[in-house]
């Protein structure tokens, strides 16, 4: 099998610092939702990952999702036209499917089972997932941008939003997806501006729990609260 990579240090002691901040799913009675925000590019994946990891250690039992497994269809994603940075902000994501499909599910009188997908952007095909059963000692660390819109923000009982600025970023998917690496290219501006959108919307780090910099991947730090 091959070898886990290393986790630097400090960023080792940033994931045990969130994963001691999550609720306690025994003091509540019901599952625990985490969630991990961010604009792309600035490491959400990798460190919800790392965070349902470090949950894990403590004992907890996760369960771990994506937004990215509720996309719209292509023709509702670029209904605004195919360069609209509020088509890109409000159309991606089917908020009614993950409300329904998994965070309801796990939330206050929930039914406890779930579905962690609906939609696969990759292949344009709805997703048959199968119907998952949780308990109510679990915790769900779901990752994905738009996190903090406003129905879906008073699910979140403990959410991260990680900062990392623009030019890191767009560096970042310049080498994982292939996209131009600078930020004002005009090939970027329904994904930038989009991104802007939403945070002059609802104000992500105003809301987020805990604020991450993950600009420096080796060493992230809690800048607010």
């Amino acid at each position: 099998m091959p070898s886990r990579p290393v986790v630097p240090p400090a960023r080792a002691d940033l994931l045990r610092d969130l994963a001691g901040r999550v609720p306690d799913p025994a003091r509540h009675g019901r599952p625990v939702l985490v969630g991990v925000d961010g604009v792309d590019g600035s490491g959400k994946t990798v460190l919800a990952d790392q965070l349902a990891e470090a949950l894990r250690a403590r004992g907890r039992v996760v369960v771990r999702a994506s937004a990215d497994g509720f996309h719209r269809p292509r023709a509702e994603r670029y209904a605004r036209g195919r360069t609209s940075p509020e088509g890109f902000y409000r159309d991606s994501y089917d908020d009614d499917a993950l409300l329904r499909e998994l965070l309801e599910p796990f939330g206050p009188g929930g039914s406890r089972r779930y579905r962690t997908a609906v939609y696969d952007v990759a292949s344009e095909r709805p997703v048959e997932a199968p119907l998952l059963t949780t308990s109510d000692d679990a915790v769900l660390v779901v990752d994905g941008i738009f996190l903090h819109r406003r129905r879906l923000a008073a699910c979140w009982d403990f959410s991260v939003f990680l900062h990392v600025p623009f030019e890191v970023t767009f560096a970042r998917m310049a080498v994982r997806d292939g996209c131009p690496a600078e930020p004002d290219d005009p090939a970027n501006a329904r994904y930038r501006d989009g991104q802007l959108l939403y945070l002059r919307d609802v104000a992500p780090r105003a809301r987020a729990s805990v604020v991450v910099d993950n600009t420096d991947l080796a060493r992230p730090h809690v800048v607010a609260p």
